[in-house]
């Protein structure tokens, strides 16, 4: 992740730990959170962008195909992970992206359930501070036939 401020960039470098995995499932994330995701992502020109939740005090790591959900209090350990996302596989933008849901906690069920919706409202006060004003903006041109 790169911090600073200005054109004064830093390279700071977060060390996580993961476990065995207890299990998996095969779980669908909404358009619209995937898409903004991928779209701060992107902006963010990092390989991965930290996302505080402050809610659940949970900090979200977003990587193009994964997103590490780690305890914010200080442990850094990695307690549900979302994978292999393969947005190929819906028929529009706006449909859910299907991936595989890994987690490292026995109760994760109701961190998961939260994850969902927080994660987006996390997402959406990240794109608000950061406002993306500065994101190129397009331009619409007439497409004008040639005769022949």
């Amino acid at each position: 992740m790169m911090v600073g401020k200005g054109d004064e960039r830093m390279k700071v470098t977060e060390s996580f730990y993961m476990g065995e995995p207890l299990g998996q499932q095969h779980q669908t994330l909404a358009a619209a959170t995937y898409n903004r995701a991928q779209l701060l992502l992107a902006h963010s020109g990092e390989t991965s962008l930290f996302v505080p939740i402050r809610s659940m005090q949970y900090l979200a790591v977003l990587q193009a195909r994964e997103f590490l959900f780690v305890d914010g209090m200080g442990s850094r350990v990695v307690e549900v992970a979302w994978r292999h996302f393969r947005p190929s596989e819906r028929d529009s933008l706006d449909a859910p992206v299907p991936f595989e849901l890994v987690f490292f906690r026995q109760d994760s069920a109701e961190v998961v359930r939260r994850l969902h919706g927080e994660l987006r409202r996390a997402l959406d006060q990240l794109a608000s501070r950061h406002a993306l004003q500065g994101a190129p903006t397009g331009q619409v041109i007439p497409f004008r036939r040639q005769r022949t």
